[in-house]
């Protein structure tokens, strides 16, 4: 299970990297907006089952005593503040990528 929740939490940090990257190099592109769909979607199924990751109720079904998002391969302080290191990076993505829209649309 740690393998996996790992594994999904890596594939949407990669999303959310590049979804920063785009914006911060004025990039913004279908890519990014794929990406920016990823970390929209994952936020809102977290947001949505109480700020618990929806994998917690699964692990403990398996027999974990807590499946908390601390389940993964990561140092036990950060994997502890994910979602408080999480707003201010889809904030700064919000911003910098409705940036480039805004100035991609003044230039049309």
């Amino acid at each position: 299970m740690k393998a996996t929740h790992t594994l999904a939490w890596l594939s949407i940090e990669s999303c959310m990297a590049y979804v920063l990257y785009a914006g911060a190099t004025r990039r913004t592109d279908r890519r990014a907006a794929l990406a920016g769909a990823v970390v929209a979607g994952e936020s809102l199924v977290f947001a949505s089952n109480g700020f618990r990751c929806p994998l917690t109720k699964f692990a403990e079904s398996l027999g974990a005593a807590d499946g908390s998002v601390t389940d993964i391969w990561l140092p036990r302080w950060f994997a502890r503040n994910l979602p408080a290191i999480h707003v201010p990076l889809l904030a700064a993505a919000a911003y910098l990528n409705g940036r480039n829209l805004c100035q991609r649309q003044r230039h049309l």
